[in-house]
């Protein structure tokens, strides 16, 4: 019997030496279309610039021209919206993983709609500036993550409930900022609507600094430890079965996913979808049963930084990266649920 099994360990051995060279290979090919798009962001505009001078002006030397519109203008935009997408794609992927649905994204179970709220309440009635704002909204994600918890908590932790609450919460949330933006001033509302679409307008290295630091602590440990995990996918007690300490794995997921949504959303407002489409669009491109959280975030980079461009080039007017986003995502959103459909009644 072990005699005839030995070739069914060896075949094993070698699909999962192909599915783990077939994931670095998307992985590599993700992370390449990231610096593409990162370099395209640099060089294109209303002036272009040779791959030389964007690269001189990286390195710190002075070239006419280039080192305002690049070093000054276009580098934090271009880097902010990596380090935003990183951190949306992640943390979507997470709840998604951790949840077990794929509908359990920062932008349906009420997180983002924290940090909105707060956003608008601070520009429009508080008449708080941008610093102030962000922090604000930072303090709210948080905040609305754990109420949102709490609330589900009963008894032990069901994501059916978490998603339900969170959808309820995110609903009486979007009514907030709905009558909030109905007694704004026409300032203050314009303030106010073009954070809510998410922008990368008027980025600057103190708006970058937050985000790299927050993604610089919480990613790389993220991705390590993202296998716990994917085994978290088939229930708390396989994972407990298979050595993964589920209570505390959960606890840090949750506390990581919240705080770089939270830091995001300060730093560039709640660009929609982002980090609800990056799960899916990774599992559909890897087609592997291993973890997606290093994918997603390389996917949702990817997102923001091509939305980004379309918005700035492709129409006549300029238009911020959420309005792309978002027009990407609702139909995304819609072929999801008619897809869950069917699975259903099948």
């Amino acid at each position: 019997m072990s005699a005839a099994a030995i070739p069914d360990v060896k075949a094993l051995r070698v699909a999962r030496s192909r599915r783990i060279r077939a994931q670095a290979l998307v992985v590599l090919v993700l992370a390449f279309l990231v610096v593409g798009l990162w370099a395209a962001s640099l060089m294109f505009g209303e002036s272009f610039y040779g791959p030389s001078e964007v690269w001189r002006v990286i390195a710190g030397e002075r070239v006419p021209g280039a080192s305002f519109t690049v070093g000054t203008l276009r580098l934090p935009r271009a880097t902010l919206a990596v380090l935003a997408g990183l951190a949306f794609g992640s943390a979507g992927v997470t709840f998604q993983t951790l949840l077990r649905n794929q509908l359990a994204s920062p932008d349906v179970i009420g997180i983002s709609a924290g940090a909105s709220a707060a956003g608008v309440i601070g520009i429009v009635i508080l008449g708080l500036n941008e610093t102030t704002v962000s922090l604000l909204a930072l303090a709210a994600a948080i905040g609305t993550a754990v109420a949102i918890y709490a609330l589900s908590y009963k008894g032990g932790f069901a994501g059916t409930r978490l998603i339900l609450i969170g959808i309820g919460v995110s609903s009486m949330l979007g009514a907030v900022v709905t009558y909030t933006l109905a007694q704004a001033s026409a300032w203050d509302l314009q303030v106010a609507t073009r954070w809510l679409t998410g922008s990368l307008n008027s980025a600057g290295w103190p708006r970058v600094a937050p985000l790299a630091a927050t993604c610089a602590v919480i990613l790389p440990s993220m991705w390590v430890n993202s296998s716990k995990l994917a085994t978290m996918r088939f229930g708390d007690d396989t994972a407990s079965g298979l050595g993964v300490k589920v209570f505390s794995v959960r606890v840090w997921t949750i506390v990581a996913a919240v705080t770089l949504v939270a830091v995001a959303t300060s730093s560039c407002g709640p660009i929609a979808f982002v980090a609800f489409m990056s799960g899916p669009i990774a599992a559909r491109i890897s087609r592997s049963a291993s973890s997606l959280v290093l994918p997603a975030s390389l996917v949702g980079a990817i997102l923001v930084l091509a939305s980004d461009l379309i918005g700035q080039f492709a129409f006549g007017a300029r238009y911020p990266v959420g309005i792309i986003t978002g027009a990407l995502g609702a139909p995304f959103l819609v072929y999801l649920l008619i897809r869950s459909n069917r699975q259903r009644r099948n």
